[in-house]
């Protein structure tokens, strides 16, 4: 069930009986939790909501991490790694990440955000936020897990996610493209180079013997 993002408070009902002996007796007691609305606080979750669906909806890749294990070294190590890679990392909370997700078209995170949950996104290499994890747990014993997450738009599991983070980078798999296209080409090129040296120096040796 959906909680509510707006603060509440109690309400504590008490009725008492005629005095008994000197003493009034409680007769009977309730307590009642009302929600508190309040537009400065639901305000700020809205702006919150609405910037996390936003960063969803326009990020290459998004994926969601449980940090329960990791210490402020290593949490300053991740953080760097994802810096240079230029992949924005947060510490989101599970109900506002939800509404978020739901905006943005997807209900297949309602499950999975609990406990304590960080965002890997960006919106350029849509390897770099599985691959990052993936390296930086298997170096550090597993101090960080994925959850879940998104690939293009498309809703990967945590084994499809994993397979993603043992690919290279995007520009080494573009790297390893070209090398594949390139390798024939520049087989040709050395083949033509090398018969336009042959006729090239065929008439050299005519003229070498006439003399």
């Amino acid at each position: 069930m959906e909680r509510s993002i707006l603060p509440r408070y109690r309400e504590m009902t008490i009725i008492l009986c005629p005095p008994v002996f000197g003493q009034e007796d409680i007769l009977f007691y309730s307590e009642v939790t009302h929600i508190m609305p309040n537009a400065k606080v639901l305000e700020s979750k809205k702006a919150t909501v609405d910037a996390l669906a936003e960063k969803l909806g326009n990020a290459t890749a998004a994926v969601f991490v449980d940090y329960k294990g990791i210490n402020v070294a290593q949490d300053t190590e991740l953080r760097n790694q994802f810096r240079a890679a230029e992949v924005e990392y947060t510490v989101v909370k599970n109900t506002l990440t939800r509404f978020a997700a739901n905006k943005a078209g997807y209900t297949e995170f309602d499950e999975l955000l609990n406990g304590t949950t960080s965002m890997a996104c960006t919106t350029g290499d849509p390897i770099a936020p599985a691959r990052i994890i993936c390296e930086f747990a298997k170096k550090n014993k597993d101090v960080v897990k994925i959850k879940g997450g998104l690939v293009e738009g498309k809703v990967l599991s945590v084994d499809e996610l994993k397979a993603f983070g043992e690919l290279p980078s995007k520009n080494a798999l573009i790297a390893q493209v070209l090398g594949t296209f390139l390798a024939p080409i520049t087989s040709l090129a050395v083949v033509l180079d090398q018969i336009c040296q042959a006729k090239g120096g065929a008439p050299a040796a005519e003229e070498a013997a006439e003399a």
